[in-house]
């Protein structure tokens, strides 16, 4: 297996990890893969489970942790399937599926996404989906359901967490786009991902494990929220994040 190009450096798989096999041998598939997320140990944990090409079919031939480094590297690679945050320094994932746009639409070999996020908010959901991704999974999902995943969005098909199908199926249901939130407006990816945790009641540390984050810079995202949100502490936030169905 050929080594992963990474814009800032290079990994490969670790030793020993126990990785999915797909149904039935990996030699009767394969799929050629980006990991974007701009937490590296998140995409090292990623490539051990996933990125043993023998015993899972998929080959991880890069890594990016901004938006930057995934246009670079997806241009460069051109693999079959990008597994993409939704958060990322540079733009989001969105903007991401903005500027590869003209490759997803190479009708001789598409580029496909599928969205891998802690995130299970209907407004990240919908806004990957209407950019273009072909699914959207959690990373709570198993080794063995993401190879899987990334095989079904290799052929065309869509494939989503569950409950999360229902808020594509929501929002493509109306032609109404969705009304403008200026609040929410204000805030960056990062401090809406720490405003939905606060809200659905996490510790500060929780959080700081969970977006692979210092418990400092929770309470920096907190304080940013309060400020721009005009609230002074994290019940009055809780009660306008349920307001507004972001929990």
């Amino acid at each position: 297996m050929s080594e992963p190009t990474e814009a800032n450096g290079t990994t490969g798989p670790a030793q020993g990890a126990e990785s999915a096999e797909p149904a039935g041998g990996a030699g009767r598939r394969h799929a050629r893969v980006v990991l974007v997320d701009d937490h590296r140990m998140f995409r090292t944990g990623v490539q051990a489970e996933i990125g043993q090409t023998e015993q899972t079919g998929v080959e991880v031939v890069g890594e990016a942790a901004d938006v930057d480094q995934a246009v670079t590297v997806i241009t460069a690679t051109r693999p079959e399937v990008v597994l993409l945050d939704v958060h990322l320094p540079g733009g989001g994932g969105v903007e991401v599926l903005r500027r590869c746009a003209p490759l997803m639409g190479d009708t001789e070999r598409p580029v496909r996404f599928l969205a891998l996020s802690v995130s299970d908010a209907a407004e990240d959901v919908i806004g990957v989906i209407r950019g273009g991704a072909r699914g959207y999974v959690t990373k709570t999902i198993t080794g063995t359901d993401l190879v899987d995943s990334i095989f079904r969005v290799q052929e065309g098909d869509a494939v989503f967490s569950p409950r999360l199908a229902g808020f594509v199926l929501d929002a493509f249901a109306s032609t109404d786009a969705p009304p403008a939130d200026e609040d929410l407006d204000r805030l960056t990816q990062r401090e809406r991902e720490v405003l939905r945790l606060i809200a659905r009641g996490y510790a500060y540390k929780e959080i700081a494990k969970q977006l692979f984050i210092s418990v400092k810079t929770v309470e920096s995202h907190v304080s940013a929220v309060l400020r721009k949100l005009q609230l002074s502490n994290r019940h009055e936030l809780t009660r306008w994040a349920t307001a507004r169905r972001l929990v």
